[in-house]
């Protein structure tokens, strides 16, 4: 005894073409194309910098300091890779140091290697302040590396954590 309709494979052949008739949504436009220069200059606007807000710079280690302007100089030419390279060899000496932790992080950000740039970022903010530029520095990358990853909740978290690096500053007479 057969427990089917003769009708089944035709209803469901007459579902699947009307399925296929059905106007479909149209396509997202996808975001606009954000360069890791951009990326890096949103770092640097986020961190922004008050002249009533207390910004502590520790005294540094004279061949850290001739690395990180090395670095510096090889950016401005354009030479992330040899920035990369400069601001490693500091690394070794000063392994904890926020400072050249997080221009590690903003280099990784540059040469597009996100992943590393939040954990360098993360860890700068680990052993660093937790108020002031740096501390949004942090974040500011953090959040830059999630949007190129697109994981636009997580940015939003790193977004919530930028706001709470700033404190009220001292009024000054």
């Amino acid at each position: 005894m057969n427990r089917f309709s003769p009708c089944f494979p035709a209803g469901a052949l007459a579902c699947l073409l009307l399925s296929a008739c059905g106007s479909t949504a149209p396509a997202l436009p996808a975001p606009p194309e954000v360069t890791p220069a951009q990326r890096l200059a949103a770092v640097h606007q986020a961190a922004g910098v008050d002249d009533t807000e207390l910004n502590v710079q520790p005294l540094r280690d004279p061949r850290v300091e001739d690395l990180r302007a090395q670095a510096a100089r090889a950016l401005e030419t354009g030479a992330a890779a040899a920035a990369g390279d400069a601001l490693n060899q500091a690394l070794l000496i000063v392994p904890d140091d926020p400072a050249v932790l997080q221009e590690r992080a903003e280099v990784a950000l540059l040469q597009a290697q996100y992943d590393r740039a939040e954990v360098l970022a993360r860890r700068a903010y680990d052993v660093g302040s937790r108020v002031g530029p740096l501390c949004r520095r942090h974040w500011a990358t953090i959040e830059q590396s999630r949007l190129a990853r697109r994981q636009p909740v997580n940015a939003t978290s790193a977004q919530a954590q930028l706001r709470t690096c700033t404190v009220p500053g001292v009024m000054r007479y």
